[in-house]
């Protein structure tokens, strides 16, 4: 997503209350998935990876509404430094969710990896996988690059909706440990945030300063 450096202004009983709704749409999934009877038959290296792929996508709730300053209480310099630090966090959580497959089984992770294998969910995570490989370079080699800030944010944000939508029909293609209802709802809610922000930073907030 774009930086940008304007500030929601909440009131305080505003601001807890979407503090609240953001820590139990996070921690819910999670608190359900906990509960699966799936987890009685995986092993510890495929729970781990999992709930890292749970979290991962959890994290892509946060990352849109931090990178255009839609959380209270945050100033728009922390919002940016958050932002970046859960983007470090996506791919830390991704690493461990892969690794944890390839321990699980090495040639299905390698299948998925080389974008040969079979199950189309395999597919769409193999292609956020790339995409969060690519964000991660483009961040990194930002002052590098021969990309005015305009066109590298707009890159950005193509390579962030790519990994967003293919991150959603991966998980929703899945079934695995998350509830039904919690797992379609986070997928509903993790895209339509995306585009929201997207929305709002490329198109209401450009009319706005014009």
């Amino acid at each position: 997503m774009a930086e940008v450096t304007e500030k929601p202004i909440a009131t305080p009983g505003k601001a807890a209350l979407i503090w609240s709704a953001l820590g139990m749409a996070l921690l819910l999934p999670l608190i359900i998935a906990s509960q699966s009877p799936y987890l009685a038959y995986r092993n510890l290296a495929y729970i781990l990876a999992g709930f890292a792929g749970i979290i991962a996508l959890l994290l892509f709730f946060v990352q849109p509404l931090l990178a255009a300053n839609h959380l209270p209480g945050l100033r728009p310099r922390s919002a940016r430094l958050w932002h970046r630090a859960t983007g470090s966090l996506i791919l830390i959580a991704v690493a461990v969710h892969i690794g944890g497959l390839y321990l699980t089984s090495p040639p299905d992770a390698l299948d998925a990896l080389l974008l040969v294998a079979p199950t189309p969910f395999s597919v769409y995570g193999a292609i956020a996988f790339y995409g969060l490989i690519v964000t991660a370079l483009l961040v990194t080699l930002r002052q590098r690059l021969p990309l005015r800030f305009l066109h590298w944010s707009i890159l950005h944000n193509t390579l962030a909706l790519i990994i967003v939508i293919s991150t959603v029909v991966h998980a929703l293609l899945i079934e695995g440990t998350m509830g039904t209802v919690s797992k379609w709802l986070t997928c509903m809610a993790v895209p339509a945030i995306t585009l929201w922000v997207l929305w709002d930073v490329r198109v209401r907030r450009p009319r706005r300063r014009r």
